[in-house]
């Protein structure tokens, strides 16, 4: 197995020795054999599945990825399959899953690799694909191709930001090599994918952001903050972003001979949720009609055109979009016919329950749907 050298421009700064003595290898590996959940993309070293388990995981959790990982295989089951669908076909299967960029990315990737004839094995050439960036490049080839390197995810990051009770902002290049080199520290050469997996899984598992269980960790005899009993302190927090604020009129509209619901299409240029469907909606700063504010019927003409009736607001829900917070008033709507042709013959439609499901949507119109009793709760 080859060795790969940490990033070059990190070994620029000065970096830390790595863990302090106590915290061994062995003693990790040992822990993760025990203590490892069976997950699927555990069960292959097929390094198409291994490489869209850690897609579907960026910023979503285990539990949530599971079912979506399945199903997304059956449609898909190798790369070959997912670089000759559509990418529409791509954006449904992952419809729910949110972060739809990622799914483009993947399909993207998928069509790279095949046009290349294999996967890429190093870390090199893994980093010129679509939507491959350091650690799912350091990721894959380690459990998929035994390439020696560390990976620095948020779960990794905070067990070594905890070993070394490393202050500061964890994202400058002088923190990251030290991080890096620390993590490197804790390979077994013989097994770099499965030491990459137990540092990411003692962080899921004992190494929490809150209450950590210090006292099970197999590298508690050196963790400078564990033993210390100062392991919430590490990493240091960051400073939240503040929520913005929205609120938001959405208009269901339902076609009485077919029973669909009008959904329209956001573009592939959209900065946020590109090629989904949605229910028509505006932004508004008052929607409750007859209370100030611009009525939803006239801000639903300005933005899609046609006429607009609005029968008053069935519900409300919140939803969030990253650090967008948005409160949803519910109206269910009549437009008129020409109205209708005329958002029709621009590219929306009337979907049934089963042509929902074959589109990828905004979680937010299952939710619209739901609390209408339009689509029944799961």
């Amino acid at each position: 197995m080859a060795r790969l050298p940490f990033d070059s421009d990190a070994l620029r700064h000065e970096v830390a020795p790595g863990p302090l003595p106590g915290a061994r290898p062995d003693a990790l590996l040992s822990w993760f054999d025990r203590a490892r959940r069976d997950l699927p993309w555990r069960r292959t070293g097929d390094p198409y599945r291994i490489w869209l388990s850690e897609v579907m995981l960026q910023q979503t959790r285990v539990e949530v990825v599971l079912p979506y990982y399945e199903r997304f295989l059956e449609k898909f089951p190798d790369v070959e399959a997912l670089a000759a669908a559509e990418l529409p076909d791509v954006l449904a299967r992952w419809s729910g899953l949110g972060y739809y960029r990622r799914a483009r990315q993947l399909h993207a990737a998928a069509r790279r690799i095949v046009e290349r004839g294999g996967f890429p094995r190093t870390l090199e050439d893994l980093l010129e694909l679509p939507g491959i960036g350091p650690y799912t490049a350091a990721a894959v080839a380690s459990i998929a191709f035994g390439v020696v390197t560390p990976v620095l995810d948020g779960n990794v990051e905070r067990v070594v930001s905890r070993l070394l009770a490393m202050p500061g902002d964890l994202r400058t290049r002088p923190a990251r090599a030290r991080l890096l080199a620390a993590a490197g520290a804790l390979l077994d050469p013989g097994r770099p994918g499965d030491s990459n997996q137990a540092l990411m899984e003692l962080g899921a598992t004992h190494c929490s952001p809150r209450a950590p269980k210090c006292l099970l960790c197999p590298l508690l005899p050196g963790c400078r903050a564990g033993r210390a009993g100062e392991g919430e302190a590490y990493p240091t927090p960051r400073p939240k972003r503040a929520p913005q604020r929205h609120r938001l009129a959405v208009a269901v509209v339902e076609d009485e001979i077919g029973g669909g619901v009008l959904l329209l299409r956001r573009g592939d240029d959209s900065p946020l949720l590109a090629g989904t469907w949605e229910l028509p909606w505006v932004e508004v700063r008052d929607v409750k009609q007859g209370e100030g504010g611009e009525e939803p019927e006239t801000a639903l003409a300005a933005r899609y055109g046609g006429l607009w009736h609005l029968a008053p607001s069935q519900a409300q829900v919140r939803h969030g979009i990253t650090f967008r917070d948005l409160t949803v008033d519910v109206f269910r709507a009549e437009l008129a016919r020409e109205s209708r042709a005329a958002l029709l013959r621009a590219g929306a439609g009337f979907f049934d329950a089963a042509g929902r499901a074959a589109l990828p949507l905004s979680s937010l119109v299952g939710k619209v749907l739901r609390v209408l009793g339009i689509e029944k709760k799961s």
